[in-house]
């Protein structure tokens, strides 16, 4: 099963994508996506969602996960993330890829057994849990990781009966 993590934002947006097979998980790709501060809102939304969308045809994943939002002290910049949310949840559903969001305290409770754990913990856990064979610069590739990674130890599959 393949999953597509995102930490959502417009500056810069994680995205990953984590394989499971046979109770494993591995690394297959990850970035973090810059925009320019220069540029329009809307040129820059449009750049996230346009890799976004590459991501999803070519890695055809099963799922997205996607972090949910927490309001900071600066609600224009929040609600600017929230709108970068939406665009990404939109695309993914245009592929006809489901979405699950979880929490930052979810993520981390998954991925490190702690909920509140800080950016140096998670990143530190997420090498033990898979194999991250490249140098990361943004906290926001290694949440993305983390939101991939999470959904796999928290989803259950759903039974159906045929």
């Amino acid at each position: 099963m393949k999953v597509l993590g995102i930490d959502p934002g417009y500056g810069r947006c994680g995205m990953a994508v984590v394989e499971r097979d046979n109770g494993k998980d591995r690394l297959i790709f990850s970035e973090c996506v810059e925009t320019s501060a220069d540029d329009e809102f809307v040129r820059r939304l449009s750049a996230v969602t346009l890799r976004c969308a590459a991501l999803l045809e070519k890695y055809e994943p099963a799922a997205l996960s996607i972090e949910k939002l927490y309001f900071n002290a600066n609600q224009k910049t929040a609600m600017r993330v929230a709108e970068a949310r939406g665009a990404i949840i939109e695309c993914a559903t245009e592929h006809g890829v489901e979405v699950f969001e979880y929490t930052p305290a979810q993520i981390k409770t998954a991925t490190s057994g702690f909920g509140k754990a800080d950016k140096k913990q998670m990143a530190a856990m997420l090498h033990l849990l898979i194999k991250i064979e490249k140098d990361i610069q943004h906290d926001d590739e290694y949440d993305a990781i983390a939101a991939a990674v999470a959904h796999l130890s928290i989803a259950r599959p759903l039974l159906r009966v045929v």
